[in-house]
């Protein structure tokens, strides 16, 4: 890629950058160069739209593109700007605020998911027989066996409860693994929608009941687990001690986990789905598992899978304090 001087009227550099995608792009294609398809993924929309960006800013020479194949390549060089070019971009990069930072850090996100899957393809391709393994696995297996696989692992006489169970995919996943599940939902329709179906799973008992007052007793069960719920709860640590109430202690027992949206800034979720929430931070979940009386273990956010729309989603797990009574 050859360096260009360009000319074009700051102004009209500024124009072209009014619209929050563009600016976007930009950001993500100044540290990687991506193709069209890559970007489509990191933003979630169809290749005609995000090209239709791309054409504009190439056309306002903010970017430059290299093909290779049948695919077309795009990137941002600073070198490559105009010094009021540059100076423009620069100041706009540093005016972000929380909602733009977010935003940048799930973009972030998805943006390492396609690399990483660009190396795996990378990988396959110059490692045939590698490759080709992979692929009659997944068409003789599947591609869910190994997940499936390692829940193994938690195999024993367990007693986990489903706390705020909806549909019930929690409880149908350690339903064949552990002793016993409790689903517990205020939801009636959700609840029969779980019992509909593990119709005829006999180790699984639906439960109505508010994770505020838990209508279980204290100390009978090993793992509480929440499954996308927290967002929903106005006071999270309120549920958490509940579930911290009726863990039992030692052992693999007194554990809670807690799978759940990272920090995001999708407000229309709010007003959509009735989040309280725009997801939660590792500083968060630690002060909400404190508040609960909880002793914060480990919080890990989970690989974005490149074709999801939601934002990324983080594993919590605490501890039943040692001593509680």
């Amino acid at each position: 890629m050859k360096g260009r001087v360009s000319h074009l009227p700051v102004a009209e550099r500024l124009a072209v950058l009014a619209d929050r995608t563009r600016l976007r792009l930009l950001e993500v294609l100044e540290t990687h160069e991506l193709s069209v398809g890559e970007l489509a993924q990191v933003f979630q929309s169809p290749q005609s739209t995000v090209s239709r960006h791309l054409k504009v800013l190439a056309d306002s020479q903010w970017l430059v593109r290299r093909s290779e194949g049948t695919a077309t390549f795009y990137r941002m060089v600073l070198d490559d700007l105009s010094q009021p070019a540059r100076a423009l971009w620069l100041t706009i990069r540093e005016q972000a605020g929380p909602g733009e930072r977010a935003e940048r850090a799930e973009d972030a996100r998805r943006v390492a998911a396609v690399l990483n899957e660009r190396r795996t393809d990378s990988q396959a391709y110059f490692g045939r027989v590698a490759g080709e393994w992979d692929a009659v696995r997944q068409e003789l297996f599947g591609s869910r066996f190994t997940s499936l696989a390692l829940l193994e692992l938690l195999a024993g006489p367990l007693t986990v409860a489903d706390l705020g169970c909806g549909t019930g995919n929690i409880s149908e996943l350690l339903a064949p693994l552990v002793k016993r599940v409790i689903a517990v939902d205020q939801s009636g329709p959700m609840l029969e929608a779980a019992k509909r179906r593990l119709s005829g799973v006999r180790n699984v008992e639906f439960v109505p009941g508010e994770l505020s007052r838990l209508p279980l007793p204290d100390g009978g069960v090993d793992i509480a687990a929440f499954g996308l719920v927290l967002h929903h709860v106005e006071d999270p640590a309120v549920p958490l001690r509940e579930a911290g109430r009726v863990l039992k202690a030692g052992g693999v027992s007194g554990r809670v986990l807690v799978i759940d949206m990272v920090r995001h800034d999708r407000s229309e979720y709010r007003h959509r789905m009735g989040h309280r929430h725009l997801g939660f931070g590792r500083d968060d979940m630690e002060s909400h598992f404190a508040a609960a009386g909880l002793v914060p273990m480990s919080f890990r956010e989970l690989p974005v899978d490149p074709d999801a729309r939601g934002p990324g989603l983080f594993v919590a797990i605490a501890a039943r304090a040692t001593g509680k009574a």
